[in-house]
């Protein structure tokens, strides 16, 4: 009776030893579990902030190519501009606008303004003005406004221009 008993206590403490063993790695699991979905929703917030800076980075890099793109544009334009003012007459200002350009300057005469710097803005400008103020020497002071139209300002949509 004694070893039966013995056996029943045996296995009563083994069953009762496994059970708070389960209850144990039960607990472990699912504190494990938690953690790791924190970890989970820490590493998604993560993601979104990441993919958040790099719409921003790509955003800053296209507005630094146009920018970039403008700036030779506008250098380009700077020069063809200067390449194509006569030796004969000399500017003072140049003031570049949104949808123009004002030139300032001296001319010998009305002659050599109209058929070597004139000429080429009208090929350029849909509207040209010109102002002329005598010197003390003979020559003349010049202001040129030169508008371009906002039709051809415009510049063609990328994205319609890819289309197929």
């Amino acid at each position: 009776m004694q070893l039966i008993l013995s056996f029943f206590a045996i296995t009563i403490f083994m069953l009762f030893s496994t059970y708070l063993f389960l209850l144990y790695k039960d607990y472990n699991f699912t504190k494990e579990q938690k953690s790791m979905q924190t970890q989970q929703a820490k590493l998604i917030e993560s993601l979104e902030d990441m993919k958040t800076k790099i719409a921003y980075i790509q955003k800053q890099k296209a507005l630094a190519e146009r920018v970039f793109t403008q700036n030779t544009v506008l250098k380009d334009s700077i020069s063809n501009l200067f390449d194509l003012v006569p030796q004969r007459i000399t500017l003072s200002e140049a003031k570049l606008l949104k949808n123009g350009l004002i030139l300032y300057g001296i001319t010998p005469n009305k002659d050599v303004y109209n058929f070597m710097l004139q000429a080429p803005l009208r090929s350029i400008f849909q509207e040209t003005y010109s102002s002329f103020y005598p010197t003390k020497n003979g020559w003349l002071y010049f202001v040129s406004t030169n508008y371009m139209s906002e039709d051809s300002l415009e510049v063609p949509n990328e994205e319609n221009s890819n289309e197929d």
